[in-house]
Protein backbone atom coordinates (compact mmCIF):
# COMPACT_ATOMS: atom_id res chain seq x y z
CA UNK A 1 0.00 0.00 0.00
CA UNK A 2 2.80 2.42 0.78
CA UNK A 3 4.10 1.72 -2.71
CA UNK A 4 1.13 3.71 -4.05
CA UNK A 5 2.09 6.69 -1.90
CA UNK A 6 5.72 6.57 -2.97
CA UNK A 7 4.61 6.36 -6.60
CA UNK A 8 2.56 9.54 -6.09
CA UNK A 9 5.56 11.25 -4.51
CA UNK A 10 7.71 10.22 -7.46
CA UNK A 11 5.15 11.67 -9.86
CA UNK A 12 5.23 14.94 -7.91
CA UNK A 13 9.01 15.15 -8.16
CA UNK A 14 8.97 14.41 -11.89
CA UNK A 15 6.39 17.14 -12.64
CA UNK A 16 8.29 19.63 -10.48
CA UNK A 17 11.50 18.67 -12.29
CA UNK A 18 9.82 19.30 -15.65
CA UNK A 19 8.82 22.78 -14.48
CA UNK A 20 12.35 23.37 -13.17
CA UNK A 21 13.86 22.34 -16.50
CA UNK A 22 11.61 24.68 -18.46
CA UNK A 23 12.44 27.46 -16.01
CA UNK A 24 16.19 26.97 -16.26
CA UNK A 25 16.16 26.67 -20.05
CA UNK A 26 13.75 29.62 -20.34
CA UNK A 27 11.74 27.82 -23.00
CA UNK A 28 8.55 29.53 -21.83
CA UNK A 29 10.04 33.02 -21.75
CA UNK A 30 11.62 34.96 -18.92
CA UNK A 31 9.52 37.92 -17.88
CA UNK A 32 7.19 37.27 -14.90
CA UNK A 33 6.32 33.78 -16.15
CA UNK A 34 5.95 32.17 -12.71
CA UNK A 35 3.98 35.13 -11.39
CA UNK A 36 1.61 35.14 -14.36
CA UNK A 37 0.96 31.41 -14.02
CA UNK A 38 0.52 31.85 -10.28
CA UNK A 39 -2.05 34.61 -10.84
CA UNK A 40 -3.95 32.40 -13.29
CA UNK A 41 -4.08 29.62 -10.71
CA UNK A 42 -4.87 31.94 -7.80
CA UNK A 43 -7.64 33.91 -9.51
CA UNK A 44 -9.21 31.29 -11.83
CA UNK A 45 -8.53 27.64 -11.04
CA UNK A 46 -8.15 27.58 -7.24
CA UNK A 47 -11.36 29.59 -6.66
CA UNK A 48 -13.21 27.09 -8.88
CA UNK A 49 -11.83 24.19 -6.82
CA UNK A 50 -12.63 25.81 -3.48
CA UNK A 51 -16.14 26.90 -4.46
CA UNK A 52 -17.04 23.43 -5.75
CA UNK A 53 -15.51 21.74 -2.68
CA UNK A 54 -17.52 23.86 -0.25
CA UNK A 55 -20.79 23.38 -2.16
CA UNK A 56 -20.30 19.60 -2.04
CA UNK A 57 -19.19 19.47 1.62
CA UNK A 58 -21.72 17.68 3.82
CA UNK A 59 -21.61 19.80 6.96
CA UNK A 60 -24.36 17.81 8.71
CA UNK A 61 -22.20 14.70 9.15
CA UNK A 62 -18.79 16.17 9.94
CA UNK A 63 -16.77 14.32 12.64
CA UNK A 64 -16.40 17.37 14.86
CA UNK A 65 -14.31 15.76 17.62
CA UNK A 66 -11.77 14.58 15.05
CA UNK A 67 -11.73 17.99 13.35
CA UNK A 68 -11.15 19.73 16.67
CA UNK A 69 -8.25 17.36 17.38
CA UNK A 70 -6.67 18.45 14.11
CA UNK A 71 -7.54 22.12 13.72
CA UNK A 72 -7.20 23.29 17.33
CA UNK A 73 -3.46 22.57 17.66
CA UNK A 74 -2.75 23.45 14.01
CA UNK A 75 -4.43 26.85 14.35
CA UNK A 76 -2.71 27.59 17.64
CA UNK A 77 0.69 26.73 16.19
CA UNK A 78 0.02 28.83 13.08
CA UNK A 79 -0.61 31.83 15.31
CA UNK A 80 2.43 30.97 17.47
CA UNK A 81 4.75 30.83 14.45
CA UNK A 82 3.28 34.10 13.18
CA UNK A 83 3.87 35.90 16.47
CA UNK A 84 7.38 34.50 16.79
CA UNK A 85 8.30 35.48 13.24
CA UNK A 86 6.74 38.91 13.66
CA UNK A 87 8.83 39.47 16.78
CA UNK A 88 11.93 38.02 15.12
CA UNK A 89 11.82 39.99 11.88
CA UNK A 90 13.40 43.42 11.77
CA UNK A 91 11.48 45.48 9.27
CA UNK A 92 13.61 46.97 6.51
CA UNK A 93 13.65 47.54 2.77
CA UNK A 94 14.75 43.94 2.12
CA UNK A 95 12.20 42.36 4.47
CA UNK A 96 8.70 41.77 3.07
CA UNK A 97 6.14 42.99 5.56
CA UNK A 98 3.99 39.88 5.03
CA UNK A 99 6.85 37.42 5.66
CA UNK A 100 5.57 36.33 9.13
CA UNK A 101 2.22 35.32 7.64
CA UNK A 102 3.91 33.33 4.86
CA UNK A 103 6.17 31.62 7.40
CA UNK A 104 3.16 30.71 9.56
CA UNK A 105 1.22 29.23 6.64
CA UNK A 106 4.17 27.27 5.23
CA UNK A 107 4.75 25.74 8.68
CA UNK A 108 1.19 24.44 9.01
CA UNK A 109 -0.52 24.05 5.61
CA UNK A 110 -0.21 20.49 4.30
CA UNK A 111 -0.49 18.81 0.92
CA UNK A 112 -3.85 17.32 1.82
CA UNK A 113 -4.89 16.53 -1.76
CA UNK A 114 -1.79 15.60 -3.78
CA UNK A 115 -0.19 13.48 -1.05
CA UNK A 116 -2.90 13.12 1.59
CA UNK A 117 -5.63 11.51 -0.51
CA UNK A 118 -3.59 8.58 -1.86
CA UNK A 119 -1.98 8.08 1.55
CA UNK A 120 -5.29 7.81 3.42
CA UNK A 121 -6.88 5.57 0.79
CA UNK A 122 -3.85 3.28 0.68
CA UNK A 123 -3.62 2.93 4.46
CA UNK A 124 -7.20 3.15 5.72
CA UNK A 125 -9.58 2.63 2.80
CA UNK A 126 -13.04 4.18 2.74
CA UNK A 127 -13.08 5.06 6.44
CA UNK A 128 -9.83 6.97 6.16
CA UNK A 129 -10.99 8.71 3.02
CA UNK A 130 -14.24 9.90 4.57
CA UNK A 131 -12.49 11.44 7.57
CA UNK A 132 -9.73 12.97 5.48
CA UNK A 133 -12.24 14.53 3.07
CA UNK A 134 -13.79 16.34 6.03
CA UNK A 135 -10.36 17.74 6.90
CA UNK A 136 -9.79 18.78 3.28
CA UNK A 137 -13.13 20.57 3.22
CA UNK A 138 -12.16 22.86 6.10
CA UNK A 139 -8.40 22.97 5.49
CA UNK A 140 -8.24 26.03 3.24
CA UNK A 141 -11.22 27.69 4.93
CA UNK A 142 -9.50 27.71 8.32
CA UNK A 143 -5.80 28.07 7.58
CA UNK A 144 -5.82 30.22 4.44
CA UNK A 145 -8.45 32.56 5.89
CA UNK A 146 -6.45 33.10 9.07
CA UNK A 147 -3.20 33.62 7.17
CA UNK A 148 -4.91 36.07 4.81
CA UNK A 149 -6.28 38.09 7.73
CA UNK A 150 -2.81 38.17 9.31
CA UNK A 151 -1.16 39.29 6.06
CA UNK A 152 -3.73 42.02 5.45
CA UNK A 153 -3.31 43.22 9.03
CA UNK A 154 0.46 43.50 8.50
CA UNK A 155 -0.12 45.52 5.35
CA UNK A 156 -2.49 47.82 7.23
CA UNK A 157 0.07 48.32 9.99
CA UNK A 158 2.75 49.18 7.44
CA UNK A 159 0.42 51.65 5.74
CA UNK A 160 -0.15 53.36 9.09
CA UNK A 161 3.58 53.49 9.86
CA UNK A 162 4.22 55.13 6.50
CA UNK A 163 1.94 58.00 7.38
CA UNK A 164 -1.50 56.72 6.51
CA UNK A 165 -4.29 58.96 7.79
CA UNK A 166 -6.97 56.29 8.13
CA UNK A 167 -8.68 56.06 11.49
CA UNK A 168 -8.38 52.89 13.51
CA UNK A 169 -11.88 51.75 12.55
CA UNK A 170 -11.37 52.59 8.87
CA UNK A 171 -8.09 50.67 8.85
CA UNK A 172 -9.86 47.69 10.45
CA UNK A 173 -12.65 47.90 7.88
CA UNK A 174 -10.11 47.90 5.03
CA UNK A 175 -8.40 44.84 6.52
CA UNK A 176 -11.70 42.97 6.86
CA UNK A 177 -12.71 43.91 3.30
CA UNK A 178 -9.39 42.77 1.82
CA UNK A 179 -9.62 39.54 3.81
CA UNK A 180 -13.14 38.70 2.64
CA UNK A 181 -12.82 39.86 -0.98
CA UNK A 182 -9.95 37.50 -1.61
CA UNK A 183 -9.46 34.77 -4.26
CA UNK A 184 -9.28 32.09 -1.55
CA UNK A 185 -11.66 33.30 1.15
CA UNK A 186 -14.44 34.63 -1.12
CA UNK A 187 -15.07 31.40 -3.09
CA UNK A 188 -15.08 29.42 0.19
CA UNK A 189 -17.69 31.69 1.76
CA UNK A 190 -19.64 31.83 -1.51
CA UNK A 191 -19.67 28.02 -1.68
CA UNK A 192 -21.00 27.76 1.87
CA UNK A 193 -23.69 30.34 1.11
CA UNK A 194 -24.66 28.58 -2.13
CA UNK A 195 -25.03 25.22 -0.39
CA UNK A 196 -27.15 26.76 2.34
CA UNK A 197 -29.42 28.68 -0.07
CA UNK A 198 -29.62 26.47 -3.14
CA UNK A 199 -28.19 23.04 -2.30
CA UNK A 200 -26.22 21.43 -5.13
CA UNK A 201 -24.90 22.85 -8.39
CA UNK A 202 -26.53 22.54 -11.82
CA UNK A 203 -24.89 19.76 -13.83
CA UNK A 204 -23.34 22.11 -16.41
CA UNK A 205 -21.88 24.43 -13.77
CA UNK A 206 -20.54 21.49 -11.80
CA UNK A 207 -18.80 20.07 -14.90
CA UNK A 208 -17.26 23.46 -15.72
CA UNK A 209 -15.92 23.86 -12.20
CA UNK A 210 -14.67 20.26 -12.16
CA UNK A 211 -12.75 20.81 -15.40
CA UNK A 212 -11.17 23.98 -14.05
CA UNK A 213 -10.37 22.30 -10.72
CA UNK A 214 -8.43 19.52 -12.42
CA UNK A 215 -5.86 22.06 -13.60
CA UNK A 216 -4.86 23.06 -10.07
CA UNK A 217 -2.54 20.21 -9.09
CA UNK A 218 -0.40 20.00 -12.28
CA UNK A 219 -0.23 23.80 -12.47
CA UNK A 220 0.87 23.96 -8.81
CA UNK A 221 3.64 21.43 -9.35
CA UNK A 222 4.93 22.97 -12.58
CA UNK A 223 4.91 26.39 -10.92
CA UNK A 224 7.04 25.11 -8.03
CA UNK A 225 9.62 23.89 -10.54
CA UNK A 226 9.50 27.14 -12.51
CA UNK A 227 10.02 29.15 -9.34
CA UNK A 228 13.02 27.03 -8.35
CA UNK A 229 14.42 27.41 -11.84
CA UNK A 230 13.91 31.16 -11.76
CA UNK A 231 15.28 31.87 -8.28
CA UNK A 232 17.72 28.95 -8.01
CA UNK A 233 18.12 26.79 -4.92
CA UNK A 234 21.59 27.77 -3.77
CA UNK A 235 21.54 29.05 -0.21
CA UNK A 236 17.87 28.16 0.32
CA UNK A 237 18.36 24.87 2.18
CA UNK A 238 19.17 26.46 5.52
CA UNK A 239 16.26 28.90 5.25
CA UNK A 240 13.89 26.04 4.42
CA UNK A 241 14.79 23.86 7.38
CA UNK A 242 12.56 25.54 9.98
CA UNK A 243 9.21 25.19 8.17
CA UNK A 244 10.12 21.67 7.02
CA UNK A 245 11.07 20.42 10.50
CA UNK A 246 8.13 22.21 12.08
CA UNK A 247 5.64 20.82 9.54
CA UNK A 248 6.88 17.23 9.51
CA UNK A 249 7.73 16.76 13.20
CA UNK A 250 6.46 19.48 15.56
CA UNK A 251 2.96 19.87 14.12
CA UNK A 252 2.03 16.14 14.08
CA UNK A 253 3.48 15.75 17.60
CA UNK A 254 1.15 18.50 18.84
CA UNK A 255 -1.85 16.92 17.08
CA UNK A 256 -0.94 13.53 18.55
CA UNK A 257 -0.80 14.98 22.06
CA UNK A 258 -4.12 16.83 21.75
CA UNK A 259 -5.90 14.04 19.89
CA UNK A 260 -4.76 11.08 22.00
CA UNK A 261 -4.21 12.45 25.48
CA UNK A 262 -6.53 15.45 25.25
CA UNK A 263 -9.57 14.10 23.36
CA UNK A 264 -9.06 10.37 23.74
CA UNK A 265 -8.81 9.47 20.06
CA UNK A 266 -7.29 6.15 19.09
CA UNK A 267 -6.96 3.70 16.21
CA UNK A 268 -7.90 4.97 12.74
CA UNK A 269 -9.21 8.47 13.67
CA UNK A 270 -6.02 9.24 15.63
CA UNK A 271 -3.83 7.93 12.82
CA UNK A 272 -5.61 10.05 10.25
CA UNK A 273 -5.34 13.36 12.11
CA UNK A 274 -1.67 12.77 12.95
CA UNK A 275 -0.75 11.78 9.40
CA UNK A 276 -2.78 14.70 8.03
CA UNK A 277 -0.72 17.01 10.21
CA UNK A 278 2.50 15.27 9.12
CA UNK A 279 1.91 15.82 5.38
CA UNK A 280 4.50 17.86 3.47
CA UNK A 281 3.93 21.55 2.84
CA UNK A 282 1.11 22.17 0.36
CA UNK A 283 1.75 23.84 -2.98
CA UNK A 284 -0.98 26.44 -2.38
CA UNK A 285 1.40 28.17 0.01
CA UNK A 286 3.49 29.20 -3.02
CA UNK A 287 0.51 31.06 -4.49
CA UNK A 288 0.00 32.77 -1.15
CA UNK A 289 3.65 33.89 -1.06
CA UNK A 290 3.42 35.14 -4.65
CA UNK A 291 0.29 37.14 -3.95
CA UNK A 292 2.00 38.92 -1.07
CA UNK A 293 5.44 38.99 -2.75
CA UNK A 294 7.23 37.41 0.19
CA UNK A 295 9.65 34.47 0.46
CA UNK A 296 8.70 32.94 -2.90
CA UNK A 297 12.01 31.12 -3.45
CA UNK A 298 12.15 29.86 0.14
CA UNK A 299 8.56 28.64 -0.06
CA UNK A 300 9.17 26.70 -3.28
CA UNK A 301 12.30 25.16 -1.79
CA UNK A 302 10.47 24.24 1.43
CA UNK A 303 7.69 22.49 -0.50
CA UNK A 304 10.16 20.32 -2.43
CA UNK A 305 12.34 19.58 0.61
CA UNK A 306 9.39 18.67 2.82
CA UNK A 307 8.00 16.34 0.15
CA UNK A 308 11.38 14.63 -0.10
CA UNK A 309 11.76 14.31 3.69
CA UNK A 310 8.20 12.99 4.00
CA UNK A 311 9.49 9.69 2.64
CA UNK A 312 11.43 9.35 5.91
CA UNK A 313 9.04 11.02 8.35
CA UNK A 314 5.90 9.11 7.25
CA UNK A 315 7.26 5.68 8.30
CA UNK A 316 8.41 7.27 11.56
CA UNK A 317 4.90 8.46 12.42
CA UNK A 318 3.38 5.16 11.35
CA UNK A 319 5.74 3.40 13.76
CA UNK A 320 4.80 5.79 16.59
CA UNK A 321 1.09 5.32 15.94
CA UNK A 322 1.45 1.53 15.87
CA UNK A 323 2.69 1.60 19.46
CA UNK A 324 -0.51 3.39 20.57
Amino acid sequence: MLGIVFLKLLVIFVVVAIGWGFGRLKWLGEKDLARNLGNAAYYIFIPALLFRTMVRLDTTHLPWAILVAFFAPVTCLLLAVYLWQKYRYTQGPATPVTAPAVHALSSTFGSSVQVGLPLMVALFGELGLSIHLAIIGLHSLVLMSIATALAENLIAQQRKQEGGTDSRWRAMAITVRCTLIHPVVLPILSGIAWQYLFGGLPTLVDEILLTMSQAVIPLCLVLIGLSLGQFGIQGLLKKSLFPVIFKLLVLPAAVLFVGHWGLGLSAVPLSIVVLAAALPIGSNVLFFSQRYEALEAETASSIVLSTLCFMLSAPLWLAVLSTL
